[in-house]
């Protein structure tokens, strides 16, 4: 066997036995041991490899199937502490100031002060704030006042616009009604009038007749020398005023015959047309009066809103100044201990100023932790949420806790600890008791376990040889040592199921290198002729394994 060769196989089985077995190396060594006592007294046959040998006895037993990986410890319940002041541009600081900060790693309870920031300039945007906002509702009540004035201001006006819409129609009712109008009376009244002057006019027409037969009379007697000239004149002007009044009575008829017939027809029209128009011009007026009401009540309703929102900012702002305020001193929100943010650029000590969102502290809850870790990408198909655990803590190696598997992440960490070459997923497990002196960042072993297999072969790990991507055992036969290749099942950190290849009480080396080393160059690797069939070996489960 070529020495490349040689270290090639030094290699694979390094590989395959160095994998995780750190935990179980005090029994390892132990098991050694006792594997060299009892090849010290064995009755050995064939070649000079078997005295080389440490035999382990083959059996069938009960294998526990689990993953042993590392993490850290930390909070289940693990409450985040930022800085939610805003910073205030006055006082010309990038941040707030923090005034005073409890120690870190104190332990707190709920309710505790953490933090006090610097509050002087938030007070005084406060102080402004409520002249502003006092401002602001003062606006607001006027513009609802005028808003109120205006809806009455608008029923006063649309009431009195609809009452000079109805007297104009009235009025126009009451005027061409045909038995009691307006006008009916008017003509009523002239044709009473008209027989009034009528009656005049044959009373002033018999007096006329009469003062004439008393002018004619006189006229007569004159002449006869009966009467003076005196008494003839003054039946001459009696006879002629008689004749005036006449003449005047039949003026006043023609006068009111002509206004009659001028109020039936043109008055009449005119009348009609002139109340027509002033139904209209109320009803158009009416109309106006609506929009302009409407337009009005619109322009105080728009300002009324935008004081309204005026003033809801205001006292929004308001409400954050007062927020902030209070903000300025942060409180415990839970039991726990006290751990400031770490990080490249952050400081947290008194004097220093925060940002606005940045990260302050944080308070695990102690009695409640986990485990951080992350599993091989070969096992992944094996875990599932729910699965038990035991965990161990490095600082406090006598003591077990009982956990389960809480989350597995879905897509692998390409930042783990087993480097950017090999995918591990992230995995929370939960302990499901309280504990005590437990501190974030304790480095932990957790066991997850995942199946139990009653009754199979199982051989410790580091009898498994790795050859040409094949897996062997170094078997103890008639003729000697020789390999015998296997195909491996289920496995955890000490020991690999074994589903071809030997079988209960067949004997094989703990030490396959050692053996491998001293076998002829031309020894056959698959001698067991019923081990011609074995399938080859699940390479996700030889990558369990090592």
């Amino acid at each position: 066997m070529s020495n490349e060769a040689k270290t090639s196989e030094h290699s694979s089985a390094r590989a395959f036995s160095m994998r995780n077995i750190a935990p179980w190396g005090a029994g390892i060594v132990i098991l050694l041991a006792i594997s060299s006592l009892l090849a010290a007294n064995w009755p050995h046959k064939g070649n000079d490899l078997a005295a080389r040998a440490l035999w382990h006895e083959v059996d069938r037993t009960g294998l526990s199937i689990s993953v042993i990986e590392r993490g850290n410890l930390e909070s289940q319940d693990n409450v985040t502490v930022y800085c939610e002041v805003e910073d205030v541009q006055r006082d010309g600081i990038n941040g707030t100031p923090i005034v005073w900060i409890v120690e870190n790693g104190s332990s707190v309870k709920k309710g505790d002060l953490l933090v006090e920031l610097e509050s002087t300039p938030m007070q005084e945007a406060l102080d402004e704030q409520l002249l502003d906002t006092e401002e602001a509702r003062t606006q607001q009540f006027q513009a609802e006042a005028n808003y109120d004035n205006q809806m009455t201001q608008n029923s006063t006006a649309e009431a009195e616009a609809k009452l000079n819409v109805e007297l104009a129609r009235l009025n126009l009712q009451m005027y061409i009604d045909e038995e009691n109008g307006t006008h009916r009376l008017q003509i009523e009244e002239v044709k009473r009038a008209i027989d009034d002057i009528n009656n005049e006019i044959l009373a002033a027409q018999a007096s006329m007749e009469l003062k004439d037969e008393d002018r004619r009379g006189l006229q007569s007697l004159f002449k006869l020398g009966y009467a003076n000239r005196n008494e003839l004149r003054r039946s001459e002007l009696s006879y002629l005023q008689a004749e005036g009044q006449y003449a005047a009575k039949l003026n006043q008829l023609k006068t009111k015959l002509a206004s009659l017939g001028k109020m039936q027809d043109y008055e009449r029209r005119m009348q009609i047309m002139t109340l027509e128009g002033k139904l209209n011009t109320a009803i158009r007026s009416q109309e106006q009066t609506v929009r302009n009401n409407e337009a009005v009540l619109a322009q105080r309703k728009s300002l009324l809103r935008t004081r309204t929102e005026q003033l809801k900012k205001e006292e929004e702002r308001l409400l954050r100044y007062q927020t902030q305020l209070k903000l300025c001193k942060i409180y415990a929100p839970q039991d726990g201990m006290v751990a400031y943010a770490s990080g490249r650029n952050i400081e947290i000590r008194e004097g220093v100023p925060i940002r606005m969102r940045q990260h302050l502290l944080s308070i695990p809850l102690l009695s409640q932790m986990q485990v951080r870790t992350a599993v091989h990408e070969s096992v992944l198909d094996q875990m599932q949420q729910g699965l038990t655990a035991t965990i161990t803590v490095d600082a406090f190696p006598d003591r077990e806790y009982q956990g389960k598997v809480h989350s597995i992440a879905v897509l692998p960490d390409q930042n783990g600890l087993r480097g950017s070459g090999t995918k591990v997923y992230e995995t929370v497990i939960t302990i499901d008791t309280e504990v005590e002196n437990l501190k974030p960042g304790m480095t932990a072993v957790a066991e997850i376990h995942i199946d139990e297999a009653p009754d199979v072969i199982a051989v410790p790990v580091q009898s498994i040889l790795e050859r040409d991507g094949e897996t062997y055992c170094m078997k103890e036969g008639p003729e000697g040592v020789s390999p015998c290749r296997v195909n491996l099942g289920r496995s955890n950190d000490a020991y690999v199921e074994i589903l071809d290849g030997i079988d209960a009480s067949d004997r094989i080396a703990l030490n396959p290198t050692d053996i491998a080393d001293g076998l002829p160059e031309d020894q056959t690797w698959s001698t067991d002729d019923a081990s011609q069939d074995i399938p080859h070996p699940n390479p996700e489960l030889v990558a369990a394994a090592n």
